[in-house]
């Protein structure tokens, strides 16, 4: 009996129903099974198929259909391979999305750049890029593991280029520089950016980790044109808890760290305990130019906490606030090269370059 078929199709359509209509929270936690059973068919919706296609192709060819159970496999093939296909949908409208957030913002639409679609298909992995290289593991601190960071750049050796300090998510316990975002870190570096992303302690008080961010911000400053960085175009960035530190940064900057714009990625905004004070809570009258982008299906950060944060932003700073919610996305959509985050990518391009020409022309 093909039972094998079976749990492989009930399997496929569980996790398309988390990715399509997963339970909606009503309030912020790091801890939720249904992120974990959807996320990855909601950015690998094409590689799900490929599963589901040979497993059928399988099944078939073993004569398997014609059986009972065969059959009930197939009937749980063909829904789950329709929401596939509303997956792919909303993800092809994320470009439009990035637009019209840019637009409202009074800035320019993405200048759009060919989908990678090979990578899309067949191969969606951060694997590394040749004509980038990343020089890993330089101590900017003297916390260990916990003060690495790596920096990325073309083997070109650009000089004065401006700078990415990225900080991974994890909800402050886990996680490391070598996880998320990696596709935006490779088409920056690619531009002539000088990236870094870091690793920050964690399981520790606040406010350590965004000491770690200081410090990186710091490092930069003293080091950075060594690695062909112009120290004062800094930008930071970060996913998950890495929004909640890049948020931080520059909310709370001084005169030794300063920060010319932020991008923030299904960020966290509120607070995590004793001692750790919410991004919402901070003035933003000095604040730089950010763009924040949520999923509005998110089952780890819920999206009402980004609509706050970006109010408060919109109603005191001021600068520009560019805001995207992304349809039918999950929190960790930056980890694979996908239809959505190559076009939120073509959007912080855009975002980026128009900060940039905003500084020349100041």
């Amino acid at each position: 009996m093909p039972f094998g078929y079976l749990i492989t199709t009930g399997l496929m359509l569980a996790y398309v129903m988390f990715a399509v209509a997963p339970p909606r929270p009503r309030r912020s936690s790091p801890w939720r099974v249904s992120f974990w059973l959807g996320y990855l068919v909601n950015e690998l919706p094409f590689l799900a198929f490929f599963v589901l296609a040979a497993s059928t192709a399988l099944a078939i060819a073993q004569g398997d259909i014609a059986t009972p159970v065969g059959w009930i496999g197939l009937g749980l093939a063909i829904p789950a391979t329709v929401g596939l296909v509303v997956i792919v949908r909303r993800a092809l409208g994320t470009g439009d999305v990035i637009d019209r957030a840019l637009v409202e913002a009074g800035l320019p639409a993405r200048s759009v750049h060919r989908m990678p679609w090979g990578r899309i298909l067949f191969w969606p992995f951060a694997w590394p890029h040749p004509g980038i290289e990343r020089i890993s593991n330089i101590a900017y601190g003297d916390a260990g593991r916990g003060n690495l960071l790596d920096v990325y750049r073309a083997r070109s050796r650009p000089t004065r280029g401006p700078v990415l300090i990225h900080l991974h998510g994890g909800a402050f316990r886990i996680g490391n520089k070598s996880r998320e975002a990696r596709p935006l870190f490779y088409r920056l570096a690619r531009r002539g950016w000088i990236v870094i992303s870091a690793n920050y302690r964690l399981r520790t008080r606040f406010p350590e980790p965004l000491v770690d961010l200081r410090k990186v911000i710091t490092w930069v400053r003293e080091h950075g044109s060594e690695y062909g960085a112009d120290p004062d175009a800094v930008f930071v960035a970060g996913s998950s808890a890495g929004g909640y530190l890049a948020s931080m940064a520059a909310l709370t900057a001084d005169a030794d760290t300063p920060v010319m714009a932020v991008v923030s990625l299904y960020g966290y905004y509120g607070s995590t305990g004793p001692g750790r004070t919410s991004p919402m809570a901070c003035d933003a009258h000095d604040a730089p130019p950010f763009f924040v982008v949520h999923p509005d299906r998110d089952t780890l950060v819920v999206v009402e906490d980004a609509r706050r944060f970006v109010e408060h932003l919109r109603e005191t700073s001021p600068s520009e606030v560019v805001y995207a919610e992304l349809l039918g996305a999950q929190h960790a959509f930056d980890f694979f090269y996908s239809i959505r985050f190559s076009a939120v990518i073509d959007g912080i391009e855009t975002f980026a370059d128009w900060v940039l020409r905003a500084r020349r022309r100041s």
